[in-house]
């Protein structure tokens, strides 16, 4: 396919909305539920907060929870639809609750903490065994096949480069810091996490290194400016329009190749292999088309820096089929490995063995909250752009729900460096 380069200023258009944007979220919303089910939903719900650290509060007064004068607050305007969206699936309506101000919170990530700190437990043990029945499955349309991954690309990555400017800091990295000791600083953060993964992956001048998932650029800058020679695959139209202009502003077109161009798709060999927070997007079928394709393109001795969000194997195994908030509104498709898992997809399907890991959830929090507070001191420029105020609630439930994820310790974030 031919593409036709982008002129300086030119903003690209999807041919497809990616996110609704103002006035058009018909439909998208659960349905309402039987009486009964609304009421198996408050009984189950009522219990799940009674013995946790935070003030849910009712519009007749009424209170739940166990939390005391400092505890963050929740406070249910809308009971009756507020339970009617639980009623219909717990693990959606909760977020789209929030999304259409059926409830609110001073504090949404310290409340969504304490929910994830007992995530596991929230549930009664005699009920887990109804899971199965009653959770949904992840679509098979949003199945990431080549067509597929592009599509539930496009509907988060492709919302527009405009948008994720006014909030991450100006290397343009939509993934984990790693900060200092005693540092928060996000621009430090975020170019020590970019040198953990080349280091890891053994970049220096004059290897050939493929980055699977382009971001806007800052990985292949960093990489060309060590003396590397980076082929970097993407398939985010926006994206690799803006990483390409960067990374001529940044002057080393000369040494950088962005490609759309999905990983199963790529040829040559390298010499290095690298991927920040991708294999997010794969799915759990494509585990071994993924690590296999590394497999494939590593010289011998070569290194492939990895870095990854992480979860707990047991609660992976156990949710990995689950149709979750998030899969419907931000990242369709996706899944968390645990460390276990990549450590048998590697087994199974290469020669590969991790050599060295580290971890830092923590800094994910951070910079999650910091991102967190940048879009909500950036919101009349992000409105401007053409959001609604429903598209603000849902990025503000999304940033404070992961953020509650790392605080927690339900999530990490793992680095790792992988070779035969």
């Amino acid at each position: 396919m031919t593409e036709t380069p982008l002129r300086r200023g030119e903003k690209h258009t999807p041919s497809a909305p990616a996110q609704p944007r103002r006035g058009d979220w018909d439909g998208l919303f659960t349905a309402p539920v039987s009486p009964f089910r609304a009421r198996v939903a408050r009984a189950l719900f009522a219990n799940a907060v009674r013995s946790l650290d935070v003030r849910v509060v009712f519009p007749g007064g009424e209170r739940l929870g166990a939390g005391g004068p400092g505890s963050p607050v929740m406070r249910v305007e809308r009971p009756t639809a507020f339970f009617h969206r639980l009623g219909a699936d717990a693990k959606i309506g909760f977020g789209e609750s929030y999304m259409v101000g059926d409830w609110t919170s001073n504090s949404p990530a310290e409340l969504l903490t304490e929910f994830a700190a007992r995530m596991s437990t929230l549930v009664p043990p005699r009920l887990q065994a109804f899971r199965r029945v009653v959770d949904r499955r992840q679509p098979v349309a949003e199945e990431n096949t080549v067509e597929g991954a592009r599509e539930n690309i496009h509907r988060h990555y492709d919302l527009s480069n405009d948008l994720f400017e006014t909030f991450l800091d100006k290397t343009m990295t939509y993934s984990s810091a790693w900060f200092a000791p005693g540092s928060t600083d996000l621009v430090d953060g975020q170019s020590r996490k970019i040198d953990g993964v080349l280091d890891y992956a053994r970049v220096g001048a004059g290897t050939h290194v493929l980055e699977i998932g382009t971001g806007w650029g800052a990985l292949a800058i960093r990489a060309a400016q060590r003396g590397a020679r980076v082929t970097s695959l993407t398939i985010s139209t926006e994206q690799r329009a803006l990483a390409e202009r960067r990374i001529a502003e940044a002057g080393v077109a000369d040494r950088v190749q962005v490609l759309l161009r999905d990983y199963r798709e790529a040829q040559g060999s390298y010499d290095a292999v690298v991927s920040v927070e991708m294999i997010e997007a794969v799915g759990e079928k494509y585990w071994p088309s993924y690590f296999g394709a590394v497999d494939r393109l590593l010289k011998p001795g070569g290194r492939f820096g990895l870095q990854s969000i992480t979860m707990p194997d047991d609660r992976m195994l156990a949710t990995k089929d689950s149709y979750t908030w998030i899969h419907k509104y931000v990242f369709p498709g996706g899944i968390i490995p645990s460390p276990e898992s990549i450590d048998r997809a590697l087994a199974r399907t290469t020669g590969m063995r991790v050599h060295a890991h580290r971890d830092f959830g923590q800094d994910y929090a951070e910079t999650l909250r910091q991102w967190r507070g940048r879009f909500g001191d950036q919101w009349p420029r992000i409105s401007a752009l053409g959001f609604d105020d429903t598209f603000k609630r849902m990025w503000e439930f999304y940033l404070a729900y992961c953020e509650a994820g790392f605080r927690s310790g339900y999530l990490n974030v793992r680095q790792l460096s992988i070779g035969r």
